[in-house]
């Protein structure tokens, strides 16, 4: 639920509660006679033309909010791309699932050098294949510095991820935290606690399940009571066993590498992601938050710091990941801030400026593992919006 494959997916005032619409532009501009595109649209087109079925992006800067699009969000209707369309935003959740974990280490619930074992007694033991919960910390669970493998990368575990059979015979699957832990503790780890990076979807169900020992409520009720509701996200749901979206919405459209066939993957139990990425939003609702998180609305600065405390990630040149956060280098200096998702059909990312006063969500509903040229020309596209939109002057 973050690429490369879903097997693998101003002050922030102004930002996050700017109502200003400066530029509303898609396809339409060049049949109606208005003006050339904004640098915004030309960018989306470009990630269209890349091999994007459809896309939406939303920039949030001090002079108000402009959006782009292109194709379409419906093969079967050729319905266009909306702008305000919800879609699933995958491994966008960890943000938010951190942002829970360090609130109640603000609060003094929790710590992050506890250990899994405090808290899950007995969840991560892989009976001496390496694998000890008494070991492993709450902060190595979301620096992704724990070396538990990933669930998804077992196909026994994760096989809507796999093939389109795999997805059709498993789309309305309902799993627990639990099934999506076991069978990935029970794999040697990719390295001991502490002494490497790894990506992997099993640190942030393990994560919800620690907010359920500490509160007595889901990951879920946590999330939606200090983060959706005092932010207004009105856009944002976590459906777990809820298997539709919310309209409006754009159709999400996977490719399978296996043979081959693409398909719209929109209805899908996500149960399979829990913590890890059971996230449905819309990219003005992902703007509010990083542009919230980063100005510290959401954390107190201690716990603040704390998230943006990075590791490198390795054989990726210019970036780090924090608690729950990522950082990619701008062309010409500095960075930004970040944590995008992939889910089947559906590839997003976003960035924020280090002052919380920039902000871009970008969503592409079609995901390509067959063809991984078009994929990473996709990919690259996107990563270019960002960076455009972020260091632009208005």
């Amino acid at each position: 639920m973050r690429r490369r494959s879903v097997t693998a997916a101003l002050g922030g005032v102004a930002v996050a509660q700017a109502v200003g619409v400066v530029g509303v532009t898609g396809h339409a501009w060049a049949s109606s006679g208005e003006s050339a595109p904004s640098p915004l649209q030309r960018d989306a087109d470009a990630v269209h033309r890349a091999g994007a079925i459809g896309v939406a992006a939303v920039q949030h800067t001090p002079s108000g909010v402009t959006v782009a699009y292109g194709g379409v969000s419906d093969l079967r209707t050729g319905a266009a791309v909306r702008p305000d369309a919800k879609y699933r935003a995958g491994s966008t959740i960890k943000t938010l699932v951190s942002a829970v974990v360090l609130q109640l280490v603000g609060e003094g619930r929790l710590s992050l050098d506890h250990t899994v074992d405090r808290w899950l007694p007995g969840v991560v033991d892989g009976q001496g294949n390496g694998n000890d919960g008494r070991r492993m910390t709450v902060r190595q669970l979301l620096q992704h510095t724990s070396g538990v493998r990933s669930y998804t990368g077992l196909r026994e575990v994760f096989p809507a991820g796999y093939s389109a059979d795999g997805y059709y015979a498993n789309r309305f699957r309902r799993y627990s935290a639990r099934e999506l832990v076991a069978p990935a503790v029970r794999e040697r780890p990719v390295f001991e606690p502490g002494t490497g990076w790894s990506y992997s979807n099993t640190n942030y169900v393990l994560a919800g399940m620690i907010i359920k020992a500490v509160t007595g409520n889901s990951w879920r009720t946590e999330v939606r009571d200090r983060v959706v509701r005092p932010l207004r996200l009105s856009g944002t749901s976590l459906p777990g066993d809820d298997p539709n979206l919310p309209a409006p919405y754009s159709h999400g459209y996977h490719t399978f590498a296996e043979d081959g066939r693409r398909i719209d993957t929109t209805l899908f139990n996500s149960t399979a992601a829990d913590a890890s990425g059971d996230l449905v939003t819309t990219p003005e609702d992902v703007n509010r938050v990083f542009a919230a998180l980063i100005t510290g609305r959401l954390l107190r600065p201690a716990q603040l710091a704390e998230m943006r405390r990075t590791v490198p990630i390795p054989d990726e040149p210019g970036r780090a990941y924090g608690l729950g956060l990522e950082t990619t280098a701008l062309p010409g200096g500095g960075f930004y801030w970040h944590h995008g998702g992939n889910a089947l059909g559906y590839s997003s990312e976003n960035g924020v400026t280090v002052d919380g006063g920039r902000a871009v969500t970008v969503v592409v509903n079609s995901f390509d593992e067959a063809d991984e040229a078009r994929q990473e020309s996709t990919d690259k596209a996107v990563k270019a919006l960002i960076a455009g939109a972020l260091t632009r002057a208005d």
